[in-house]
């Protein structure tokens, strides 16, 4: 059986399960589908499928929705957008697969099982067969009495898929031609005894209905794509659809180990990120190196470039890794290239939770302006930030050097540095970062005969509390003269 598609129109869909938090596994798979829905022209539909009452929940299904609304994944169809084919969430769609399923069931597409495990099992064992083969076929021809004899007992049936007796081959939109071989997938339960879809079932009809045209999914999910096809095939036969999508299967996301990226892995909580200040446009740029490129020599790209280039052909089958690191590197790139205005709203946020700049005046708004630039270029996670500025709008009584900088920076040997700074930047006209500097350099490397590294990371410390800092003479500038001046003086009389 081969797959084939008439596409009018690119449709996809991402169609996650809200379990848990949301996982840079799964945004990966909704940004490839978003990617070639806005690069194709076409549509992209979010779907929640949240029929498993016991695992779903209403607060996993809203941190999706503030994930994509945050990572600016928008969408054409689904919850809070509504479209043509709503409701948009499967919990509210059972009426639709009630009918469907009878729909199947009086074509003779789905029939009635009445085998359990263990029938299944045992049977499979007479037969000198391995058990892990799954079902054997064996209700496919039951007759009105014995259905009638099973109910009688008390059972009550699941209802399976007639699968056809031939190849299921495909041309996979990532992987080229993949074949699976007649008889290597048992007719599979699409719907429960108690009348509860299964996924396997829901899934395509949704599908179907919603004229998905290219199924964008996880390579975990290649070996149940024959029992899609089959159902396909069936759908197409009571007119339920009239194409059959193309599916193309996404590389996995690996983490330590060689492992698949896990919901349980800490590197896969999308919100971590958030949390830690990474930009939504420099995550998505790492994202979309899992799995796919731009470019042989290039890495750091914007949204809309991305959208731009992206194409399905570009997309590798090779699983991809989790590198933080690399991740990390992208996102500094993309803080560096914030405009100043930019960079000051996005901050601000993780500025106030720290208790800086809570309700910032315009004159600490001016000072953050100002140091802006200098912070970017060391930066990378807006987190940082409070750590980088927090000299320039911390009061002065009760301003002191972080501990371990004290430390490091400010022992007995730190008393000459500091005197000679003080001297030196009393005698400063204009107090500007070029000043500043020549009157060190004049006092502390040819007065003192020290190497700059000695002879500044006293003076860093005193000002700026922090071993680490935006640019020593631009950051004495921001702080003023007399606060400059009063902070070296104090670290010289606690020595």
């Amino acid at each position: 059986m081969s797959a084939s598609a008439v596409t009018p129109e690119v449709r996809v869909r991402f169609c996650p399960s809200p379990t848990g938090t949301p996982h840079v596994g799964m945004i990966r798979t909704a940004l490839f589908n978003w990617a070639y829905a806005r690069h194709t022209g076409g549509s992209m539909v979010f779907r929640i499928e949240d029929t498993d009452a016991s695992r779903d929940s209403q607060e996993s299904y809203e941190m999706l929705v503030e994930a994509m609304r945050w990572l600016g994944l928008d969408w054409d169809e689904g919850p809070e957008v509504g479209g043509p084919d709503g409701p948009y969430r499967q919990s509210e769609r059972r009426d639709v697969y009630a009918g469907i399923a009878q729909r199947l069931l009086d074509a003779g597409e789905l029939y009635e099982s009445f085998s359990t495990a263990e029938e299944i099992e045992a049977r499979r064992k007479a037969a000198g067969q391995d058990p892990k083969l799954g079902y054997d076929g064996h209700d496919r021809a039951l007759t009105d009495e014995q259905k009638a004899a099973f109910r009688a007992d008390g059972r009550e049936p699941v209802l399976r898929l007639r699968m056809p007796d031939e190849d299921f081959t495909w041309d996979d939109l990532v992987r080229g031609d993949i074949t699976f071989k007649a008889g290597a997938t048992p007719d599979p339960v699409l719907v429960r005894a108690n009348g509860d879809p299964l996924y396997t079932f829901t899934n395509p009809v949704d599908d179907a209905l919603m004229r998905v045209t290219h199924v964008l999914r996880g390579e975990d999910l290649l070996p149940s794509t024959p029992r899609q096809l089959a159902l396909y095939a069936a759908l197409r036969r009571i007119g339920v659809t009239d194409f059959t999508p193309r599916f193309g299967h996404l590389p996995y996301v690996m983490g330590e180990g060689n492992k698949k990226l896990s919901k349980r892995d800490p590197q896969s909580n999308l919100f971590l990120y958030r949390e830690r200040g990474f930009l939504p446009e420099g995550l998505l740029n790492y994202l979309a190196l899992l799995g796919w490129s731009i470019a042989d020599d290039r890495d750091i790209f914007s949204v809309a470039e991305l959208v731009e280039a992206f194409s399905l052909e570009k997309v590798s089958a090779n699983p991809a890794r989790f590198d933080l690191k690399k991740a990390e590197a992208i996102n500094a790139a993309h803080l560096r290239a914030l405009p100043v205005e930019e960079f000051v709203s996005r901050v601000l946020p993780h500025l106030a939770a720290d208790g800086l700049l809570v309700d910032p005046t315009e004159e600490q708004l001016t000072a953050l302006r100002g140091v802006a630039p200098l912070v970017q270029e060391r930066l990378v996670v807006l987190s940082e930030a409070s750590g980088m500025v927090r000299f320039l709008f911390t009061d002065e009584g009760s301003f002191v050097p972080e501990a371990e900088s004290a430390a490091k920076a400010l022992g007995e040997d730190a008393r000459p540095v500091l005197t000679a700074s003080i001297t030196a930047l009393e005698s400063v006209r204009e107090w500007t970062a070029a000043s500043i500097e020549e009157a060190l350099k004049v006092s502390l490397v040819d007065g003192l005969g020290l190497k700059p590294r000695k002879a500044y990371a006293p003076v860093r410390v005193a000002v700026t509390g922090r071993t680490v800092s935006p640019p020593l003479y631009e950051s004495l500038e921001l702080v003023g003269r007399d606060r400059s001046i009063g902070r070296l003086r104090r670290a010289l009389g606690s020595i």
